[in-house]
């Protein structure tokens, strides 16, 4: 049987409602505009490590402080129930992710952050994602609030989805296979899952 795909969610702005306030750490560490990782990637040992405790405050706080989308427990409940593995793909440290994933009891069978290699926009995070789940990258599906999600997506092979919620429709959604206001919206346009859902 071909290998059927797999749902990959970014996490914030996608999942939960955007906290985090990118121009204020970048302000507060003395960043450029920019990527803030690949930035923080080109400062010496103690500017790094300055940086890294400012951006551990913001993500502490924005964790402790999240809000899920509305649906957004229900609907990776359901895809789960319907037989699609679900990831977390984040660009955040493990440690926060973990602690949004159980604050809210979420339906997830992988999470992948910074601390686990190569980080978004590489295809890389999406392809070693696939191969834990055995699943095909070009049945697989990555949903996502940034450009990044998408380039991401499109990189691996994978079907992108755009989540925009409230949000005037951006540029980019036009590097999108699919548009989405609400999580619950996915649902209706995923394919049946080719494998049966098997109990963790």
């Amino acid at each position: 049987m071909t290998p059927g795909g797999m749902l990959i969610f970014d996490m914030d702005g996608t999942l939960t409602v955007p906290v985090l306030d990118f121009d204020a750490i970048r302000a507060e560490i003395g960043l450029p505009p920019g990527p803030i990782l690949e930035s923080l990637a080109q400062l010496d040992a103690a500017a790094r490590s300055r940086a890294d405790a400012v951006l551990e405050a913001h993500e502490r706080r924005a964790a402790e402080g999240a809000r899920l989308h509305a649906g957004a427990a229900e609907t990776l409940a359901a895809v789960r129930q319907r037989g699609w593995p679900v990831a977390i793909l984040t660009r955040n440290a493990r440690r926060w992710a973990e602690h949004v994933i159980r604050r809210f009891d979420l339906a997830v069978d992988f999470l992948r952050t910074r601390d686990d290699g190569v980080i978004k926009p590489s295809p890389q995070p999406v392809l070693e994602l696939c191969a834990a789940a055995q699943a095909a990258p070009r049945a697989s599906w990555m949903i996502g609030d940034h450009l990044i999600d998408l380039q991401t997506g499109h990189a691996a092979g994978c079907t992108t989805v755009l989540m925009i919620g409230d949000r005037q429709r951006p540029d980019c959604a036009d590097q999108a296979d699919h548009v989405i206001t609400r999580l619950s919206m996915l649902i209706d346009l995923l394919p049946p899952c080719q494998r049966p859902r098997t109990s963790r």
